[in-house]
C-alpha cells in the first residue's frame, strides 16, 4: 500500500508509476455474478464446455468491462491518501482491452500519475491504468481514469 500524505506529495509523484495492486484471481463465479448483474450473458464468458469446444481462448474469458469494475478496488488497495474526505470516479478518457482474461487467471493494475489538477474543494487526478494477467505478453486493460478528490 503506498501511503500519500499530502495533495503536494501527490503533484511530486506526475509522471510516475505509484503503486502496483495485489494479483486478484478471476473465477468462473465472478464472471457469472458480473453476467447476471450486466445481463451480458455471451457464452463466451459462461459456458464453459462450448468455450472449450468453439471459442479461440480455449475456456471462458471475463468480460472487459468485468475487467475495468476491478479499478476502483485495485487502485483502493493500492494506494492510500490520508488527508482525502472524500473521492469519486469522474470517469475515463480511454479505455482499451487488448488482451482478454481467462478465466482462472489473476490480474493486477499498475498506476501512473499522469496529471494532478486542482479543482474547488480538492484536486483532479488522471491515472493511467494497466491491467496485467499472469502470464499474458500484453496487458488485458489499459485505461486513462480519473479521480476527483476532496480534503
Amino acid at each position: 500500500m503506498r501511503e500519500i500524505a499530502s495533495l503536494e506529495e501527490l503533484k511530486q509523484l506526475v509522471g510516475q508509476e505509484v503503486a502496483v495492486s495485489d494479483w486478484v484471481e478471476i473465477t468462473q463465479q465472478r464472471v457469472q455474478l458480473f453476467a447476471e448483474a450486466t445481463d451480458d450473458h455471451q457464452w463466451i464468458h459462461l459456458d464453459v464446455d462450448r468455450s472449450k469446444a468453439e471459442s479461440p481462448y480455449g475456456g471462458t474469458i471475463a468480460h472487459g468491462f468485468l475487467t475495468l469494475s476491478l479499478l476502483p478496488m485495485l487502485m483502493a488497495q493500492s494506494i492510500h491518501m490520508t488527508d482525502v474526505r472524500m473521492a469519486v470516479n469522474y470517469g475515463l478518457n480511454k479505455v482499451r482491452f487488448p488482451a482478454p482474461v481467462p478465466v482462472g487467471s489473476r490480474v493486477r493494475a499498475r498506476m501512473t500519475l499522469l496529471e494532478v489538477e486542482d479543482i474547488a474543494g480538492g484536486a483532479q487526478i488522471v491515472w493511467q491504468v494497466t491491467i496485467e494477467a499472469d502470464g499474458s505478453s500484453k496487458p488485458v486493460c489499459v485505461a486513462e481514469s480519473i479521480v476527483r478528490r476532496y480534503t
